[in-house]
């Protein structure tokens, strides 16, 4: 039996179909052609059912060849004459039906909407929790795992604020990670992530359980996100830590609160008050645009928000158990035993599973709908 597609999906995929066909005769029409932005407009949208439509149609030249190859084997007897002939039939009967599988799989992930976020850039922040001074050295590899992470994908981390824990760990990093796609892989990692191992300080070898939160905000643009100035208290102050010479001696760092919301930033890495104030700003709109959208999900979806969409980061998302080099995310229960390897960056694996299990819901709920 061949792989079929959902009655209501693949009513749907005709559907986009006949608005693709439609677009690319406007696309013809001089009176779009002559308007600029309206044929902008109507470009942009046929480029963006251009994928579907030719998986979609390529389903169903695959389907129609699975036909062709059942019909030949179901008129074939069970003669000698006819054992090859069955043999190829089957051959290609498998092909097909391996292939429609993959077809479809690649379908209901093209018709599911788009996250408008996925294609900005991120703020990170992550903060030590319960567990002191081992909390604050998990924070620190966390950041580093996201830092080596970054890198292998081609994106750019740059530190707008960091505050040293007095044992080499980190209270509190808060970073933009630039690049190709940032959100659309790192927005499943806010929540809280447990660490279970031995700290350096514990003479008796007993396993302790830390924990560190991590955000992931997107970026947001000025467009977004307008800022009042009269709502804004500014404070100046010196910069603490690394940094030169003067970086203790002038009035470089900055500490902006939004008054109406309490939200306070804070950003010392840069030795121009300018850049540093720029620097924050850019740390406040993203987190305004991020109570904002949490807002607008909860009165339109209080009830449906999934564990991978929901921004609630007081839920303990992730365990990373040392002793046995276990790593478990608690949201799709799924357990891998390279932690060491994670933590050097090698989390592509469990965003891949996250991935696919928010593809696999929304799907769920595209087709209830």
């Amino acid at each position: 039996m061949a792989p079929t597609l959902d009655p209501k999906l693949e009513s749907k995929l005709s559907a986009v179909e006949e608005r693709f066909e439609k677009l690319a005769v406007e696309l013809g029409d001089p009176a779009v052609v002559s308007d600029r932005e309206r044929y902008r407009e109507t470009g942009k949208a046929y480029s963006e059912l251009e994928a579907v439509v030719e998986n979609f149609r390529e389903y169903r030249k695959v389907h129609s060849d699975w036909q062709g190859a059942q019909e030949l084997l179901e008129g074939t007897a069970d003669g000698e004459d006819d054992a090859e002939l069955r043999a190829m039939a089957l051959e290609e009967i498998e092909v097909l039906e391996s292939r429609l599988e993959n077809l479809g799989t690649e379908l209901r992930r093209l018709v599911l909407p788009a996250d408008p976020n996925d294609a900005r850039n991120v703020v990170l922040e992550i903060r030590a929790g319960t567990g002191g001074d081992e909390a604050t050295l998990f924070a620190g590899e966390i950041f580093r795992m996201y830092s080596r992470y970054a890198e292998q994908m081609g994106w750019k981390v740059q530190t707008t604020g960091l505050s040293e824990s007095s044992v080499g760990g980190a209270k509190e990093v808060i970073a933009i990670i630039e690049g190709d796609r940032v959100y659309s892989r790192l927005k499943y990692e806010s929540g809280v992530h447990r660490v279970q191992r031995v700290p350096v300080t514990e003479a008796q070898g007993r396993v302790h359980t830390s924990a560190v939160t991590v955000a992931v905000m997107p970026e947001a643009d000025e467009v977004d996100i307008e800022i009042d100035e009269k709502e804004l208290r500014v404070d100046t102050f010196c910069a603490s830590g690394p940094g030169g010479q003067g970086v203790n001696t002038t009035y470089s760092a900055v500490r902006i609160v939004h008054v109406p919301t309490n939200t306070v930033v804070q950003c010392q890495d840069e030795r121009s008050w300018h850049k540093n104030k720029a620097r924050a700003l850019q740390v406040l709109r993203s987190r305004l645009y991020d109570l904002k959208l949490a807002e607008q999900q909860e009165a339109i979806a209080r009830e449906r928000r999934g564990m991978v969409k929901s921004g609630d980061r007081s839920e303990k998302i992730r365990t990373y158990n040392f002793p046995q080099s276990r790593i478990t995310d608690h949201r799709v229960g799924l357990t891998v035993h390279n932690l060491q390897a994670v933590l050097d960056g090698e989390i592509g694996a469990i965003i891949d599973a996250l991935v696919t299990h928010d593809q696999a819901e929304r799907l769920k709920q595209e087709v209830e709908v």
